[in-house]
């Protein structure tokens, strides 16, 4: 499937508003039907709309893989039992002061990297939920690893700032072909900008030919916007 070009409300940082594995996308209860549409037609999953922290930034509370997911600890119970009942997946609730899980977490099937800063409760957690090995870290010197990546089961993109040697040890440890880049013509907090998954993908509408040649590389896309 190709990479889609969208906004949402006029928007161009759709990752903080939406979360996406293999199976599904988390979306904000308001998003419009049309969007929805582009969405399940380019990731090849069905969305679905859900509140986490009475909040529509989706994509920066919610962290996960196809396994299981990460929930901010303020989450509210009826907001869990819903992605619960409609994912059929493992939540957690992150016991964490540091509520921003999509930021502070990144993951695929392989692996999850986390920030430096994570307290020892909150990496086990991730450990069992998720069923990958945790480890500490930074990229390009940045803690929130979750907002300056954007990493699937075939590829992952990173800051471009990120160096060769680090960008060696991401292709180790998430078993998959990493390289640096941007969005929303040149944006290097790549979260805020792309929203993937193994089928397809979705960018902010800002972001630009070349940019989107490197995305569909690096995740192995095919096809035409």
């Amino acid at each position: 499937m190709p990479v889609y070009k969208i906004s949402i409300n006029g928007n161009v940082n759709i990752g903080v508003f939406l979360f996406a594995n293999d199976h599904f996308c988390l979306a904000p209860v308001d998003l419009p039907t049309k969007v929805v549409e582009v969405i399940e037609e380019a990731l090849g999953v069905d969305v679905i709309r859900v509140k986490v922290l009475d909040s529509r930034i989706i994509g920066i509370l919610v962290a996960g893989n196809n396994k299981g997911l990460i929930l901010p600890s303020l989450s509210k119970k009826e907001e869990v039992d819903t992605i619960v009942n409609h994912t059929g997946l493992p939540v957690k609730i992150l016991p964490s002061r540091k509520n921003a899980a999509g930021n502070i977490i990144l993951a695929n099937d392989n692996f999850a990297l986390v920030h430096p800063e994570l307290e020892e409760e909150a990496l086990d957690a991730i450990r069992e939920t998720l069923d990958v090995e945790v480890e500490r870290g930074s990229i390009a010197g940045i803690p929130t690893v979750g907002s300056v990546a954007a990493v699937t089961n075939k590829g992952m993109l990173v800051h471009p700032n990120t160096s060769k040697t680090e960008v060696e040890r991401l292709s180790r440890l998430f078993k998959v072909n990493v390289d640096v880049g941007t969005v929303n013509f040149g944006v290097s907090f790549i979260k805020t900008g792309l929203v993937v998954n193994s089928r397809g993908g979705l960018v902010g509408e800002f972001t630009s030919g070349p940019e989107l040649m490197r995305i569909e590389q690096v995740f192995d896309i095919v096809g035409e916007v």
